[in-house]
């Protein structure tokens, strides 16, 4: 299988696993908001969202692995820009919540990580261009 083959097999893969995840995000949220569930039902049903993001985080590992030498050092350096970057706000966010801005929610954290990776990967790609 060549390279856009492969790239294609795992875009449609991400793209069904996100489907997958707004699907069981609907669902859980619904369930959550219209009947009332014995609490550890509700656990069970608020965390149940994560199990499409682990497929989301392991088809993106398979893109990684399955990437030319260009690509996998981009994706490094959008990772490393992301991770820190993200850090970095969130640290520095909790500074701020001492003097009585909002709690940053947690669930927030790995949809920034991934915003900014894209960020990264279109300015690092730009820049090995």
């Amino acid at each position: 299988m060549n390279i856009k083959q492969t790239l294609r097999r795992h875009l449609q893969q991400l793209f069904f696993a996100s489907l997958m995840y707004f699907a069981v995000l609907f669902a859980s949220v619904s369930l959550l908001r219209n009947f009332d569930v014995p609490k550890f039902w509700q656990a069970v049903i608020s965390i149940v969202p994560a199990v499409p993001v682990v497929f989301i985080i392991l088809i993106l590992m398979s893109m990684l692995k399955d990437s030319d030498e260009l690509q996998q050092r981009v994706n490094l350096l959008a990772i490393t820009f992301s991770a820190a970057l993200t850090g970095l706000l969130t640290f520095s966010y909790g500074f701020l919540e001492n003097i009585g801005l909002p709690k940053l929610p947690t669930i927030a954290i790995l949809p920034m990580l991934f915003v900014l990776w894209g960020i990264g990967f279109g300015y690092f790609t730009a820049r090995h261009e």
